[in-house]
């Protein structure tokens, strides 16, 4: 009877199961591998993203998925994938990588979990170290935006690159779409993460130089914007992440107080949240604290075994709640190294 459903029928049904379920599913047999493939509604718009904790410093062949439905722990092999690599943001259910045996900008995408990896064709121009946005369309096609950089000029030396380029995935190719302000370009290439969040069709990075503030380009215009931060001077960490479609600001000051800022209208940032003073307290140093976000849940962290301070929408987006989730010391009885990393927020899928 099962292998007889309707496909629509079938559709909704797996788009209720969490993701290992549904790639348990797809698994099972010709009808329904088809099915998942071609008109499932996509599991991860009705379950919490995974973290995934990437060690950074060390060459290591694992990185660690939390599962936020049963609380626990994996480990993902990446013996799959050419070293050194960095992971540099999420896009769906897949990561987007930085090479970083070569100066210039070299990109990649992988999926952990299904052992995945593919190499990016190179950028028009070869740039140093410049801002990297990513815009996800949907949850087949995305576009990456590499803003800024240093290129070599003929005759030695280096100048900074007032341009920006966009891969597009359906395309697979890269196109120098606009210039930019050297101004902007040198500030995006000093003091700029590779962490950027697109919100109503701009996307925005933030400098990390003391007082931070915020740079922001608007897709299709090709105009350029900075914004103020709220306690600008006063922060001792500061990331950007997205809400409910909007921009938000997570910050820290050296008096342990963290907010979170949404931008509304105008341009004005307005305090939608705080982290409760009982889970501020298991974060001693605020200084060394990581911030990753997507719509629907934020995470402070540090490193792969101190734990997480999570902010998560629940109840059909009714309302939103902290939690604290404990850190990845062991896996099935082997310790775990405590590793810096960089968490990403992922949904699993059988992408390529």
């Amino acid at each position: 009877m099962w292998s007889n459903l309707p496909f629509d029928l079938l559709a909704y049904i797996f788009s209720y199961l969490s993701p290992d379920s549904f790639a348990r599913a797809k698994a099972a047999c010709r009808n329904w591998h088809t099915c998942a493939n071609t008109t499932a509604a996509p599991p991860r718009m009705r379950h919490p993203a995974w973290f995934i904790a990437w060690p950074t410093r060390h060459r290591s062949l694992s990185c660690y998925a939390h599962n936020p439905i049963n609380n626990n722990w994996h480990s993902l092999s990446l013996d799959f994938m050419p070293a050194p690599i960095r992971p540099i943001a999420a896009i769906g259910g897949l990561v987007l990588l930085k090479f970083t045996n070569t100066t210039a900008l070299h990109l990649a995408v992988c999926n952990p979990f299904t052992r995945q990896f593919r190499r990016l064709p190179p950028l028009n121009l070869a740039r140093t170290n410049p801002a990297v946005g990513v815009v996800e369309m949907n949850s087949r096609y995305h576009q990456v935006y590499v803003a800024g950089g240093m290129s070599e000029v003929p005759g030695g030396g280096a100048i900074y690159q007032p341009t920006v380029e966009m891969y597009d995935s359906h395309e697979e190719t890269w196109e120098i779409i606009s210039s930019m302000p050297v101004e902007f370009a040198v500030r995006l290439t000093v003091w700029t993460p590779n962490e950027s969040v697109c919100s109503k069709g701009m996307l925005y990075w933030i400098t990390s130089a003391r007082a931070y503030s915020v740079i922001g380009f608007q897709i299709g215009t090709n105009n350029w914007t900075e914004l103020s931060v709220p306690m600008a001077d006063m922060l001792e960490f500061a990331a950007l992440v997205p809400r409910n479609g909007n921009l938000a600001l997570v910050g820290g000051t050296n008096g342990g107080i963290v907010c979170i800022w949404e931008l509304g209208e105008d341009d004005k940032w307005e305090i939608v949240e705080k982290v409760p003073s009982e889970l501020g307290s298991r974060f001693s140093d605020w200084g060394s604290t990581k911030c990753v976000g997507m719509n629907g849940a934020v995470c402070l962290y540090r490193d792969v075994g101190s734990g997480m301070i999570v902010w998560r929408e629940y109840l059909n987006k009714v309302r939103w709640e902290w939690q604290w989730i404990e850190g990845c010391c062991s896996i099935r009885g082997k310790q775990i190294q405590k590793l810096p990393i960089k968490g990403l927020l992922l949904h699993p899928n059988l992408a390529n």
